[in-house]
């Protein structure tokens, strides 16, 4: 694939980095211990979001392993925050719901 057909899934990885940033930024500012593995995978998932945008805007070799694993982290994530009431937990797991599934539809394409 060229680089431009990436476009959609760099934007989504992006935006999805951006909200699970925040989220974790939040949810340390709420001081709950019952809150730890939501930022540890709001962390997890921010990262690899990162890794696969660069991947893919390297149109490198390996955009297909990096996505398919960024998809299923995007996954726990969006699993884990949309068990939390919160506004950035709502909102961060939607923004892992859309990541995950266009990194899938990329990897399928």
């Amino acid at each position: 694939m060229k680089p431009h057909d990436f476009s959609r899934c760099i934007a989504l990885c992006n935006a999805c980095a951006v909200a699970c940033n925040h989220c974790a930024a939040a949810c340390v500012e709420e001081a709950s211990s019952t809150m730890a593995r939501c930022i540890a995978l709001d962390l997890d998932c921010a990262a690899i979001c990162t890794t696969a945008a660069g991947v893919m805007a390297r149109n490198s070799e390996n955009v297909g392993l990096v996505c398919s694993l960024c998809a299923d982290i995007c996954k726990l994530c969006g699993t884990e925050c949309a068990t939390h009431d919160m506004d950035h937990c709502q909102r961060c797991a939607e923004a892992c719901r859309q990541c995950e599934a266009e990194c899938r539809r990329m990897v399928a394409a």
